[in-house]
This record gives structure tokens, C-alpha cells and sequence, in this order.
């Protein structure tokens, strides 16, 4: 059961909160809870669907917690988890976002944006990190 409340593994559980006996965590906790509550009140209130902003927002509030996933990846013992939760509401909003549009006009713009962010930060991290981890 634990691995559903966190992927992280046992020498990167610094990056979790331990409630009760089982690790959760600290990016996801912020994230997940605020992703659905943002898609639920864009329902609610009948959000448009495309709004001029959607692109320069989405990518200002999905920036952070790449940043900080990044370099914690080239120092795994750096940052807080209160940053990781703080980075992960601001990701929940972006996703709320893109992923409220997406279910009803599949692939906006904001979405395309924030993938191809995704993609360019994290590829070239994942990359050089796992060189970095075997020596190569």
C-alpha cells in the first residue's frame, strides 16, 4: 500500500510527510487535492473554455515545481517540503486548468505548452541524472 501514497522510494522518503504510519508524498499532497478542487469550482461556475491568459498562467504555475523537481534531482538532499507542497498546489492549478479544458475540447493550447515544458526540462534531467548515477 504504500507506494499508491508515495513513489518514492526508501532513500528519498525525505520528500514525504509521515502521517500516521504510512508516507505521503509532499508534492503529490499538494497537487492532487488542489488539481480536482480547481476542476470541480471550473464546473461548477461554467468556466470558458479558452481564455487569452490560459497559456502564459498555466506554464507560470506548472514552472515551479518542475524547477524544483529538477534540481532536486542534482541534489537529492536539497529543498523543504513545504516548498514541494507549495510548488505542488501551484502544478494543481495548472493541471486544474488544462485538464478541466482538455476533457471537453481535447488538446488546447495550454496543455500542448505545459507538455512540451514538461518534456524539454525534464528529459534532458532525467538523462544527465541517470548517466550521473552510473557513472557514465
Amino acid at each position: 500500500m504504500p507506494f499508491w501514497l508515495s513513489h518514492h522510494h526508501d532513500d528519498e522518503l525525505n520528500r514525504c510527510y509521515r502521517l500516521g504510519g504510512v508516507y505521503v508524498c509532499a508534492r503529490c499532497l499538494g497537487t492532487y487535492p488542489v488539481l480536482f478542487a480547481a476542476m470541480a469550482a471550473q464546473f461548477a461556475l461554467k468556466a470558458p473554455l479558452s481564455h487569452p491568459l490560459d497559456v502564459p498562467l498555466v506554464l507560470a504555475l506548472t514552472l515551479p515545481a518542475l524547477a524544483d523537481w529538477a534540481y532536486g534531482r542534482f541534489r537529492p538532499q536539497s529543498g523543504t517540503n513545504l516548498i514541494r507542497t507549495l510548488t505542488g498546489i501551484a502544478l494543481g492549478l495548472a493541471l486544474g486548468r488544462t485538464l478541466f479544458v482538455h476533457v471537453q475540447k481535447p488538446l488546447p493550447p495550454a496543455l500542448l505548452a505545459q507538455a512540451a515544458l514538461v518534456t524539454a526540462v525534464a528529459g534532458p534531467v532525467i538523462l544527465a541524472t541517470y548517466r550521473r548515477r552510473r557513472g557514465g
